[in-house]
């Protein structure tokens, strides 16, 4: 770390140690300093992926879908459909429609995420208003596409960073707790209304793009949020739960976990047999080695698959896959 951050994250945890009438040991100095550095690093991460976020969306706005009069859903979309029909401003119509839903976030979700979002709104507002994005093309189906793909991008780095651009998942949150409706159910249902109006306003032409635009940005949200690589937790009940523990460590280069258990399939009054259970995390593209590796020890081994967002700590990003 640069030396004056250090000395800046030093100073504050000793102000923050006088004013609570604090003393600690060195270990506990240590501690809190460490944790200081936590905060502040996931501080800057949160600016820099909003950052990123609130341009790669101004550019999708401006450098394709609003000079072209097109539509996206979600509160983008109502956004852009109202400046098309009165000619108010697209960067002050973002925050005016935003701003109830960011309310909501507020005690639906939590204080923090609330001022992010509104910092982002803001930010993306302003970046709509000043920065000069140039018209990259008029043909529909790269604006649908490419239109959505950056307006995508935008919004899964917001999400990243802590906040969002869009408030339609704010909403949707809201309204499921109150209804049984799912938040997928909630956002088709409100998409659907847009592109309706979309059709009525501008075109039925326009509007079945603007499926395609929503289908390209809900996709990029997807792969952003989700990250790059998917992750597979694997589940392995076998009796030869040692040698797979082995291949997986020795052969693959990834950790394990093993829990105890019992097997459960047996007749009333029969012991339950103890076993060894063995859990990994590897991602899509090693699934298959993993696969011949187990088969190779026990072609009986039954073994479960659970799709994982992300993955973090452990030997799942540090040891390459050994050849």
């Amino acid at each position: 770390m640069n030396p004056i951050y250090q000395q800046i994250i030093t100073e504050s945890v000793n102000k923050f140690n006088k004013k609570q009438n604090l003393n600690p040991d060195e270990n506990l100095f240590n501690r809190q300093l460490n944790q200081r550095k936590i905060e502040i690093s996931g501080i800057l991460q949160d600016i820099f992926l909003i950052m990123i976020g609130i341009f790669s969306a101004g550019f999708g706005l401006k450098g394709f879908l609003f000079p072209n009069s097109f539509i996206d859903g979600g509160v983008t979309g109502i956004s852009l459909i109202v400046a098309e029909v009165t000619n108010i401003s697209l960067a002050l119509l973002v925050v005016l429609i935003n701003a109830p839903f960011i309310l909501i976030g507020y005690s639906t979700i939590s204080k923090q995420f609330a001022i992010k979002s509104i910092i982002a709104i803001i930010g993306l507002a302003i970046v709509i208003l000043v920065v000069p994005y140039p018209e990259i093309t008029n043909d529909k189906l790269l604006v649908s596409v490419f239109g959505g793909f950056f307006l995508g991008l935008g919004i899964g780095m917001s999400i990243r960073g802590g906040a969002v651009i869009d408030g339609t998942e704010v909403l949707a949150i809201f309204i499921s707790k109150k209804t049984p409706a799912s938040i997928g159910d909630i956002i088709l249902i409100f998409n659907i209304l847009i592109f309706s109006v979309g059709a009525y306003v501008f075109s039925v032409e326009i509007a079945l793009y603007a499926i395609l635009t929503y289908i390209s940005a809900s996709k990029t949200v997807d792969f952003v949020v989700s990250g790059i690589e998917e992750y597979i937790g694997v589940t392995i009940i076998s009796e030869n739960s040692e040698e797979i523990r082995l291949a997986i460590v020795e052969n693959l280069g990834r950790g394990c976990t093993i829990y105890s258990g019992k097997k459960g399939y047996a007749k009333r009054g029969q012991e339950l047999q103890a076993i060894d259970i063995v859990y990994t995390v590897v991602t899509r593209l090693e699934l298959s080695k993993l696969q011949l590796e187990i088969e190779k020890i026990d072609n009986e081994a039954f073994f479960i698959m659970d799709s994982i967002k992300d993955a973090k700590g452990g030997m799942i990003k540090k040891r390459p896959l050994e050849k």
